[in-house]
């Protein structure tokens, strides 16, 4: 009997062991860290990246133009390592619209996501167009308008974007490009800029998406996409085979508040599995720490309750920190992240126009 019991407890080890303890909150400080000429203020704070000088880049909703409806809204500029202003990159770029990403590749190379001309630019470190993707419907077209949302949506064209969102790029080079609102696939670019495929189409199934907002790789050349209306986090392999699903289930608490609106209740009936974008734990941002003695981890953020959730690359939640608010250490809509150092982190904010910059207790 003592034999008996003492091998299903083996059994039941393993079981025992996935069992997890609740994630605690993670202390940390902030700081509002950008110094702005005097004439020069933020809109909403769409996109931040930072390279390897520890220069910060932020694409952001300001500097606008055109009518109060249907203005275009973009604008890149570059600070120091102190937060000093340096430059505007891109001014009156022809694909500037409707800001939405900023990244910055292996080599240097800043990209720009435009969700309104359905473009995105790389610029050389000089800060000169190198490569264009993807084409902006014409000014000269009769009726020329923002693209629509019809359901099911039209067949995407290969080369061309509908409201995309982020980039990120592979250890052989290769981009992709998620995209995004109406597309709802990821597309691969060679590291000659050609086109290579793209996978993926609107729903709710494994390997379908709702919204792909973020997109993010690790140094073994897994995709993370930021499954934004299905409340996930879908991992790829370069060829587009699904890998995993991450779900971030740490409950909100029970006096969260939202940023802006009534508190989120059920999933309405829009999107295909009822659009879950504003439910704790949906993904709206995705950052991959660089390799550090071969340890990497990724921070993921949410609109309700507003935090920003710590994991280890197998989608285990180290910890979480921050809410909804307008006090520094509260947020409103982050919608990127830069995450140069997994206890620096860069946070950009559409509702309280302002990057924060935190750093967190080991």
């Amino acid at each position: 009997m003592r034999l008996i019991s003492t091998l299903i407890a083996l059994l039941l080890a393993p079981a025992a062991a996935l069992a997890q303890p609740a994630p605690k909150e993670i202390p940390f400080t902030a700081s509002d860290f950008l110094k702005l000429p005097g004439d020069m203020h933020l809109g909403e704070v769409a996109g931040v990246a930072v390279n390897a000088q520890k220069h910060v880049f932020v694409f952001q909703r300001g500097n606008t133009s055109g009518p109060a409806y249907g203005a275009a809204a973009s604008q890149l500029l570059e600070f120091g390592p102190d937060g000093r202003f340096i430059r505007e990159i891109g001014k009156n770029l022809y694909a500037w619209s409707f800001a939405h990403a900023v990244r910055i590749d292996p080599a240097g190379n800043i990209w720009a996501a435009d969700k309104g001309s359905d473009m995105v630019i790389r610029f050389n470190p000089a800060g000169n167009v190198t490569w264009v993707f993807g084409r902006k419907p014409e000014a000269a077209d009769e009726g020329a308008h923002p693209l629509e949302h019809p359901r099911p949506p039209l067949p995407a064209v290969d080369g061309y974007f509908r409201q995309v969102t982020d980039m990120t790029w592979d250890s052989h080079g290769n981009t992709y490009i998620s995209d995004g609102y109406i597309n709802s696939r990821v597309a691969k670019i060679d590291p000659d800029g050609r086109w290579l495929t793209s996978w993926g189409s609107p729903g709710g199934e494994p390997g379908q998406f709702n919204t792909l907002h973020s997109i993010a790789a690790d140094a073994q050349d897994r995709i993370y996409v930021a499954d934004r209306g299905n409340r996930r986090i879908q991992v790829f392999d370069t060829a587009g085979k699904l890998l995993k699903i991450i779900t971030i289930d740490v409950p909100a608490p029970a006096d969260a508040q939202p940023a802006i609106g009534p508190k989120p209740s059920a999933p309405g009936p829009n999107g295909y599995a009822g659009n879950k974008t504003m439910t704790p734990g949906s993904p709206w941002t995705l950052c991959i720490t660089p390799p550090v003695n071969g340890r990497q981890v990724m921070f993921v953020s949410d609109a309700y309750p507003g935090r920003v959730y710590k994991l280890t690359l197998d989608g285990q939640v180290l910890g979480w920190l921050g809410r909804s608010g307008k006090q520094l250490k509260e947020f409103g809509w982050i919608h990127e992240i830069a995450c140069p150092s997994e206890n620096e982190i860069y946070v950009a904010e559409l509702l309280n126009w302002r990057l924060q910059k935190l750093t967190l207790a080991p």
